[in-house]
């Protein structure tokens, strides 16, 4: 039975380490968010590395936008492959020499072994194992290679990689800073690949070797990467080398419960988020609490009072609900606290063919009534163009037609007349006509925005104008009468 010690240092180092083979997913996100707490907590470093091995999957431009929409989030990094630091260079494909040593002192230890094997040799293998109903790993049919026959198919230059030796019917035992005592049997383990073909490392092994000479001390990662700490602790043994500890956060459930959160179910990537018009603030609390609590009722955090309350004893052991509503709810909060002049330029953001009176106009009567920027696309198309509708939407309540009519070519001459004040004089207009108040607002509003559901339609009209709003009544008793 073999036992590492967890590592205690008052030096706390955290990493994230994203690897560039698409955007960065919300679940990473919420990894980085606690690596980055748990650092500057303990007034430690938290350290940004890319791994970039997988380069079959790479694509261009990821690690860029990869580091764009963490800064975006208002998160940033002591060390990293923009900055640098101490133990750079900080993206795995420069750290290929690196490897190579220590890969060669592991073989020369009989740590590791190459193995020559075919991959056809290798997918009949699993496929017989398959058949049989067994286990699928590696038979270690080139750990038992001569001395004499590793050197011939070396000098006759024949592909190889290099596996992971793994000791037989030993239990490697850790403690799992969120599962508590974690066993594993190594006859469950494969014997790793941990140079590939071409020379390039696997993640195993890399991310071994980095975390080590970068001196990381906690490691946080999704709980898939459960089953691969035994061979990484392993590595860390053969090596001689204190490892870090551990810490398995639960997977994200799609909003339903039922399974992890996947597009199927909406946005998975950080960056789209931000799109919809999501605030950065309000996604950080939103993912503080998927995951983890502060022992009290206490919901809503900035990310310094996160980093003061933040702690390793309440991480969450069961998976959380990805709850859209919720996460809907805190940016609804966020986005009522800011000022008018806070969130002009969001407004504009979101509006680009709005002019700065339009958006002056809007922010006071829409602020309270969107839940995401991109909201106010759809909440103020009418501004911008002539929205198509039918008749009949104009008449939802029963109206009849001639009814409908003489409250719309009423209410032009009012405010053909004057443009001030509509509200209280709309309200009188309805008074002195006896008209229904539902009813005459489902008109106008059908006839100005082409919807029955709109924002506050009179306090809109300055910023329609006069003219735009004379045109639309104009539009709608048309229908009326055809």
């Amino acid at each position: 039975m073999i036992k590492l010690a967890m590592i205690d240092s008052k030096n706390i180092r955290t990493r994230m380490a994203p690897s560039p083979t698409g955007e960065l997913h919300i679940g990473g996100l919420r990894t980085l968010l606690y690596d980055y707490a748990l650092a500057k907590k303990n007034n430690g470093q938290f350290i940004l590395r890319i791994e970039d091995t997988d380069q079959k999957r790479l694509v261009v431009g990821s690690q860029e936008r990869i580091l764009q929409v963490i800064k975006d989030y208002g998160l940033n990094w002591d060390e990293g492959p923009d900055i640098g630091g101490p133990y750079g260079p900080y993206v795995q494909s420069e750290r290929l020499d690196i490897y190579q040593k220590y890969i060669k002192e592991l073989v020369d230890k009989g740590f590791a072994y190459y193995c020559f094997c075919t991959q056809e040799r290798l997918d009949s293998l699993r496929a017989t194992q398959k058949a049989a109903k067994q286990l699928p790993r590696y038979d270690q049919h080139c750990f038992h290679l001569s001395k004499d026959e590793i050197q011939k198919n070396l000098d006759a230059k024949i592909p190889y990689t290099v596996r992971l030796v793994i000791p037989k019917s030993e239990t490697i035992i850790f403690d799992d800073i969120i599962r508590g005592k974690i066993k594993f049997n190594t006859n469950e383990v494969d014997d790793q690949v941990l140079i590939k073909s071409n020379g390039i490392p696997t993640y195993h092994f890399a991310a071994v070797v980095d975390d080590h000479l970068m001196k990381i001390t906690h490691v946080f990662r999704g709980e898939e990467w459960l089953t691969s700490t035994p061979k990484h602790l392993l590595l860390y043994r053969y090596f001689n080398w204190e490892a870090p500890a551990f810490a398995h956060l639960t997977v994200l459930l799609n909003p339903d419960g039922k399974g992890k959160l996947s597009k199927r179910t909406g946005s998975t990537h950080a960056r789209v988020f931000l799109d919809e018009g999501y605030l950065p603030e309000a996604m950080l609390n939103f993912l503080m609490l998927l995951g983890w609590n502060p022992g009290t009722d206490q919901e809503f955090f900035t990310l310094d009072q996160f980093i003061q309350n933040f702690s390793l004893e309440h991480l969450h052991k069961k998976s959380p609900i990805f709850d859209r509503k919720k996460l809907d709810y805190f940016n609804g909060y966020y986005l009522r606290q800011k000022t008018d002049e806070q969130l002009f330029d969001l407004f504009k953001k979101f509006l680009p063919t709005a002019s700065d009176d339009q958006i002056k106009i809007l922010v006071p009567v829409l602020k309270e009534r969107i839940v995401k920027l991109s909201d106010l696309v759809s909440q103020t198309k009418f501004l911008f163009e002539n929205v198509e509708y039918d008749q009949e939407l104009l008449l939802k309540k029963g109206t009849d037609p001639k009814l409908a009519i003489d409250m719309l070519t009423k209410s032009k001459e009012l405010i053909n007349n004057n443009f001030d004040n509509l509200s209280e004089k709309l309200l009188e207009l309805i008074k002195n006509n006896n008209w229904n108040t539902g009813e005459f607002f489902m008109v106008f509003r059908v006839a100005i925005c082409g919807s029955v559901f709109t924002p506050p339609v009179v306090e809109c009209l300055p910023a329609l104008g006069q003219k735009k709003t004379l045109e639309k009544i104009d539009i709608a008793i048309t229908k009326l009468t055809q």
